[in-house]
Parts: C-alpha cells; sequence; structure tokens
C-alpha cells in the first residue's frame, strides 16, 4: 500500500509561486475606481488655494504655486457659515442620537418582547422606508406649519426624525434578531427589566451597528437641503447646504472662495466617516445579513 505525498505548491521557473492574475486585475480596478472617485475632491481642494487668476491659466488639476489659504476665511465670513454651521451643528447633534436611541428601543421592542400585532408593527414601520419624502414636503409644510415650528429646530428635528427612524429600525431588528435569545432570557431571569436587559446586554454588543448608523444618519442630516429649504425660510436658521447654495448664487465667478466653502461643507462629514469608518463594513453586514 504506497501513501502518496502532498503535491509541491506550483511554481514558475525561477522558484517563485505563479502571479494571480485575477487578484491584480481586483487591485488595478479597485485603484481606478478610488482614482475616479478622489479625483474631484483633489480638484476642489487645489481649487480652494488658488486666486481667480491661477484657476483660469492653470491646469484644473495642478497644484496651487502660492496657496491662498485667505479663501477659506474669506469664504467663511462672506458667506456668514458660522450662523449655517451652528444651525448644522445643532440639528444633527440633537438629532442623530436622539434617532438612534428611539430605534435602536423600537427595534429591541419588536425584535426580542412579544407581542400580538408586533409583526404587522414592523410592516407598518418599514413602510415608511418606501415613501419618498420628496412628495410628502407639502404636507409636512402645512403641518409643521400648523404647529407653529416654521424656522425652529424641532420643525426641523421632528421631519428628519420620522423619515429617518424606519430605516434604522430595519437594521437594528435584523441585528437584535441575531443576538441568542437565550441571552434576554438569562438577564429576565437575574430580574433585569427589559429596559435594563437593553442598556446592559443590546447596546454594548450593537455598537459597530449603531456606528454604521450613525455615520449614514449623520452624512444624510449634515447634507440635507430639500426639507430644510422649505421649513427654513429665514437666514439665521439656515443649515451649511442652504449657506453654501446662497453663497454659489452669490459668488459663482469666485471660484476659489466657493470651492473653499465646498470643502468647509464637507469637511465635517468626512471627519465623522473617518473616525467611525472601521466600524462601517462590520456594522452593515451584521445588521442587514444576520438573522
Amino acid at each position: 500500500m504506497t501513501s502518496t505525498a502532498p503535491l509541491p505548491a506550483l511554481q514558475t521557473e525561477t522558484g517563485r509561486p505563479p502571479r494571480d492574475w485575477v487578484l491584480i486585475g481586483l487591485w488595478i480596478s479597485l485603484f481606478v475606481v478610488a482614482v475616479i472617485w478622489i479625483a474631484p475632491f483633489v480638484f476642489i481642494v487645489f481649487t480652494s488655494l488658488k486666486s481667480t487668476t491661477q484657476v483660469m491659466t492653470t491646469s484644473a488639476f495642478s497644484p496651487p504655486v502660492d496657496p491662498q489659504f485667505g479663501n477659506y476665511a474669506s469664504a467663511w465670513a462672506r458667506g456668514r457659515f458660522e450662523t449655517t454651521f451652528v444651525n448644522s451643528a445643532v440639528i444633527a447633534a440633537i438629532k442623530v442620537p436622539l434617532g438612534l436611541f428611539i430605534s435602536a428601543m423600537a427595534a429591541y421592542a419588536l425584535a426580542k418582547i412579544p407581542m400580538r400585532f408586533g409583526r404587522l408593527t414592523l410592516v407598518l414601520i418599514l413602510f415608511g422606508t418606501m415613501i419618498p419624502f420628496q412628495v410628502m414636503l407639502a404636507p409636512i409644510f402645512t403641518l409643521v406649519n400648523g404647529f407653529g415650528l416654521i424656522d425652529t429646530y424641532p420643525g426641523v428635528i421632528l421631519p428628519y426624525l420620522a423619515f429617518g427612524i424606519p430605516y434604522q429600525v430595519f437594521i437594528l431588528h435584523g441585528f437584535f434578531r441575531s443576538i441568542p435569545h437565550e441571552l434576554s432570557e438569562a438577564a429576565r431571569i437575574d430580574g433585569a427589566s427589559h429596559f435594563v436587559t437593553f442598556r446592559r446586554v443590546f447596546l454594548p454588543v450593537s455598537l459597530p451597528v449603531l456606528a454604521a448608523l450613525f455615520i449614514l444618519d449623520f452624512v444624510a442630516t449634515w447634507n440635507e437641503f430639500a426639507m430644510a429649504l422649505v421649513l427654513l425660510q429665514d437666514r439665521e436658521m439656515w443649515t451649511l447646504p442652504l449657506g453654501l447654495s446662497a453663497f454659489q448664487g452669490q459668488f459663482s465667478r469666485d471660484y476659489g472662495q466657493l470651492n473653499a466653502a465646498i470643502v468647509m461643507t464637507v469637511l465635517p462629514a468626512t471627519i465623522v466617516y473617518l473616525i467611525f469608518q472601521r466600524y462601517f463594513v462590520s456594522g452593515l453586514t451584521s445588521g442587514a445579513v444576520k438573522g
């Protein structure tokens, strides 16, 4: 009876393993896609550091010879971005954590607490993800105006919550259902209430999903334009996208300051993404695939 030795790894004539051309092709494709996505941002940053003369006489992707950092200070002052920045920060700071907390509690209740019409309630909540908010702008304005909340923070935050919570409940419900039922039962046997079980057991293990949702919700809230345009008519209550739109209309030919304003508008959302990006893929995968 003869034994067969394991086959040696395939090698080229030089003694090295053969190249994986498929993997190489994937890396090249990823590099090309990354360049396509990064190129507009490089163009915006370079243009924000150029004078109008340099913009008209040099290539779009050529680095600035004499960086005009004063474009940022001038754009900040001329566009009154200190007011719009504060408004956006207040709205995002209230809406995003509050929306995540409400969504997490609702998802936990629907996933782990037996109730008679739980599935029907979930379907009704998810129905909110199927309605484009653009068709609801007129009814929302009428409703908010009826409560006297036009040009107020609550008048914007409440509609934002209404359209953001259904999607978050959908993701978190799938994640909570994937957590073993024995975990919550053990906490209940020890005398913990549902709220204590939710706070001490489910919240810690759901941090990656919450971080991913935090990124998506923060970026969506920070960049939202249409609803803010309808509900915020007082310039003192404008958010950054509204301020940027007005700045573009007034100083559309001052390319350096215009692109500086764009950079300042998108920078906070970029910073938030970079802080939480390590949780992004794992968090969304946990919430969308399991369960």
